[in-house]
């Protein structure tokens, strides 16, 4: 495989079990080389000062910071770098800031191996991505949006698109294929 296809990837978590686990499935991985591994934000920070990677696997949730500065931090050192979240949080406000503050991707870390490469892989094309359970925390968060009082008899509590979404999602396609 040539080198331009390489994606280097640099893995921050203050558990140092989540960087082994992560660096042990990248390796069997003939497009994908684990980097480096971080166990605090400033490490990341330092990391990318120094290194380039194309994308940072990063957990939102760290003792010393939060991952939403770093990722503004991150964006600002290499502009192109790709952010892919990989946190416990569920709470659509830090979805939200993640992806104000310049993230790539959010993805849980109850996910399946097979999904972080492949949001790894699609982030590293410059697309966004987001995972299976956190488009689902987003559905359910748009329907329960509209109150009882805001509907009448007979209308749906989602757009036509958000139907389609959900449609598609249901019928198991990749992101990618939903964006088109």
């Amino acid at each position: 495989m040539s080198q331009e296809k390489i994606i280097k990837v640099l893995v921050v978590d203050d558990h140092q079990l989540i960087i082994d686990g992560l660096k042990s499935l990248l390796q069997d991985e003939p497009d994908i080389v684990f980097a480096g591994g971080a166990n605090s934000m400033q490490e990341a920070i330092d990391f990318v000062s120094n290194n380039p990677v194309q994308v940072v696997l990063a957990d939102i949730s760290m003792p010393e910071g939060s991952g939403i500065e770093t990722t503004r931090s991150l964006k600002e050192i290499q502009p192109d770098i790709q952010i892919l979240a990989l946190t416990m949080h569920e709470d659509i406000n830090m979805i939200r800031k993640m992806v104000e503050a310049g993230a790539s991707g959010y993805i849980l870390k109850r996910t399946n191996m097979n999904e972080v490469l492949e949001a790894i892989r699609i982030v590293a094309k410059g697309e966004k991505y987001l995972g299976r359970d956190v488009q689902e925390i987003l559905l359910n968060n748009m329907s329960q949006s509209a109150t009882p009082s805001e509907l009448t008899v007979g209308q749906s509590v989602l757009t036509q698109r958000e139907k389609e979404i959900l449609i598609l999602i249901a019928n198991e396609m990749q992101n990618d294929e939903i964006a088109e």
